[in-house]
């Protein structure tokens, strides 16, 4: 699961930002493993907005999902990728509002150690940065689950 540095829970009320790393693949294809994240704190929620949230039965943890409906009580969130099972609304039901931390922005991706030839440095510095939109898409198709 996603997890987030100590630096947004202590700067959330004073800053309108902070930052995460994701671990593990619950949301490939649209964050992986290594990436880091932008999340703004006073971001209005929206169907299909990825999401960071802190998780209902341990409330240390914290995760990144995509916010796919809003239900009487929060919202139900889902991953990215079918294959990962597990950590999501399947698992523990609505989120309710006081547990969402904030809307993912940006995506910054790592360049890998492997990366050496200029073209590889070249396609990674195109897509390094880039922003994480509320894909209707992928809410609709995760609606279906």
């Amino acid at each position: 699961m996603p997890e987030l540095s100590q630096d947004v829970e202590r700067g959330r009320a004073a800053q309108p930002f902070g930052w995460a790393e994701v671990t593990g693949p619950s949301m490939v294809p649209t964050l992986y493993h290594g990436d880091l994240l932008v999340v703004w704190h006073r971001g209005r929620i929206r169907p299909g907005a990825v999401v960071v949230l802190r998780h209902p039965f341990q409330q240390d943890l914290l995760v990144v999902k995509r916010a796919v409906e809003r239900r009487e009580g929060g919202w139900w969130v889902l991953g990215d990728n079918a294959y990962a099972a597990g950590g999501d609304s399947t698992d523990y039901g609505v989120v309710p509002d006081e547990l969402i931390l904030g809307r993912v922005r940006l995506r910054y991706r790592p360049r890998k150690p492997g990366q050496r030839s200029p073209l590889a440095v070249a396609r990674w510095a195109l897509s390094a940065v880039r922003p994480v939109f509320a894909d209707r898409s992928a809410s609709r198709r995760l609606r279906a689950r």
